[in-house]
């Protein structure tokens, strides 16, 4: 009698039973004990490892891997230099975005009212940019009610329904809308310092709205009866950053003594306030530019729900490349105009003496492996992010090109170089990935790619850790 045929076999068992059958040649992919044992061999546990060992274990890595060679190199002396007060503190919160965007309109102020130093109030600004992201996220729910819990884009919002992150764009809006203030309107408090457990309660509450909101859905609530459900809502928001944060004012009296001691005292509401104190700027006037190469340069695009406001626009950017953000930034600062940037502050930046340089932490010789991946290869894999904004205020120029940038950071007096960083150009090349400038100051080329349809990127690209 024939044998059966094992080939058939197989493919019946699959067919009849649901089976899935592994190829023979196909490894598990677990670590057995041949695994470990070749894990074990490829270590030679002799005295320079061992010296490794207990240098790394009993020392901060960053003092081990120090390039010393680029510390004696280094200079924070800059040939153009924009005077802007004393630095700012954001302390345990996420609002660099704001605090870069106000620093950048400081420095003008400071001019204009001969003032010794100034600050805005950026609880004002907190205050009413947590409400309008409150509001933002119930609207959210209301419109994708019909989609499932497990859809991605509303997972994402449940993960951060109303975090600090924010993009310049957020910043804008605030500001056309709610004006601005004097620091000492609506001062700093303990939420201010650390907003985790601030966030940790209203992400609650509009949680539990959201689940309200999409169970009265599913019994077929029409949406005047959802947008009951929100307001109530909003209101235990609104209840919540006034216990926290403190009211915004509407109207205040400002007074102040100039460097030649002259008193002036004028009241102002808010937008009073930000139209006269800014007069000259306008904020709508300025672009969003990226090295972002992942996607094609030379393109306009948007990232989707990229908003802090239900009834704005989501945020767009220009794809130029580094070398147009480098100029067009130059251009600003000789201008004596601070840029707003976002890069990745995790990467290559040494807090104590306050220099931003690729390889001012050599872990290639201290690990003995160093990576390989591209800028565009980095962002793909997540392996870089624009986490952190900061202004431009200063260059270091030869030739018509900036060797080296000051940086003015939100992280007070007491790191980097009393508060701020020098950035060398190579690291700018690396790790930089927005630039706000004038449109002013773009190509007349540049300047008509935005007028184009932007090509729509999802909530999710790379480009929005900026807003977490």
């Amino acid at each position: 009698m024939k044998k059966p045929n094992a080939v058939l076999l197989t493919f019946l068992a699959v067919i009849l039973l649901g089976l899935v059958v592994p190829a023979e040649a196909e490894e598990s992919g677990g670590i057995d004990a041949s695994l470990i044992k070749e894990l074990k061999l490829s270590l030679a546990m002799d005295g320079p490892t061992r010296a490794l060992v207990n240098a790394i274990s009993n020392n901060n890595v960053n003092d081990l891997a120090l390039n010393r060679a680029i510390v004696a190199g280094h200079s924070a002396v800059f040939n153009l230099r924009i005077d802007t007060g004393n630095v700012t503190n954001q302390k345990s919160t996420g609002r660099c975005w704001m605090f870069a965007g106000l620093n950048i309109l400081r420095p003008a102020l400071i001019r204009k009212y001969k003032l010794a130093n100034f600050e805005f109030s950026e609880t004002y600004l907190f205050f009413w940019d947590k409400l309008e992201k409150a509001n933002l996220f119930l609207e959210l729910v209301i419109a994708n009610r019909e989609k499932n819990w497990d859809d991605r884009e509303l997972q994402a919002w449940m993960a951060l329904p109303a975090g600090d992150g924010g993009w310049w764009s957020f910043y804008v809006n605030l500001i056309e809308k709610y004006g601005l203030i004097p620091k000492a309107f609506m001062p700093d408090t303990s939420n201010t310092d650390n907003s985790a457990r601030l966030n940790a309660i209203l992400d609650t509450v509009l949680r539990d709205a959201a689940a309200g909101i999409r169970g009265l859905a599913a019994q077929g609530a029409p949406p005047a009866e959802l947008r009951l459900k929100k307001m109530a809502a909003l209101k235990n928001v609104y209840r919540m950053l006034v216990l926290h944060l403190g009211a915004p004012c509407e109207t205040f009296t400002w007074s102040y003594e100039d460097v030649n001691k002259k008193v002036v005292k004028k009241t102002f509401t808010p937008l009073e306030f930000y139209r006269e104190a800014t007069a000259g700027t306008d904020l709508k006037e300025y672009a969003a530019l990226t090295d972002h190469p992942v996607h094609p340069y030379d393109k306009r695009y948007q990232l989707r729900y990229s908003r802090n406001f239900s009834d704005a626009g989501d945020m767009d950017y220009l794809n130029l490349g580094i070398d147009k953000l480098k100029a067009y930034a130059l251009k600003a600062l000789e201008n004596n105009e601070p840029v707003w940037f976002a890069a990745d502050s995790g990467m290559q930046m040494d807090r104590k003496l306050g220099i931003m340089a690729e390889g001012i932490f050599d872990y290639a010789s201290l690990y003995g492996y160093e990576k390989k991946m591209t800028k565009a290869e980095k962002l793909q894999y997540r392996d870089l992010s624009p986490v952190h904004a900061m202004a431009f205020v200063g260059a270091d120029r030869e030739n018509g090109k900036a060797l080296k940038w000051q940086v003015e950071n939100s992280w007070g007096g007491d790191l980097g170089d009393r508060g701020y960083w020098t950035m060398y150009d190579s690291w700018f090349d690396r790790y930089v990935l927005v630039v706000i400038v004038n449109k002013k100051y773009l190509s007349e080329a540049d300047r008509k790619l935005l007028e184009t349809e932007p090509v729509v990127l999802p909530a999710w690209d790379p480009l929005a850790a900026c807003m977490r």
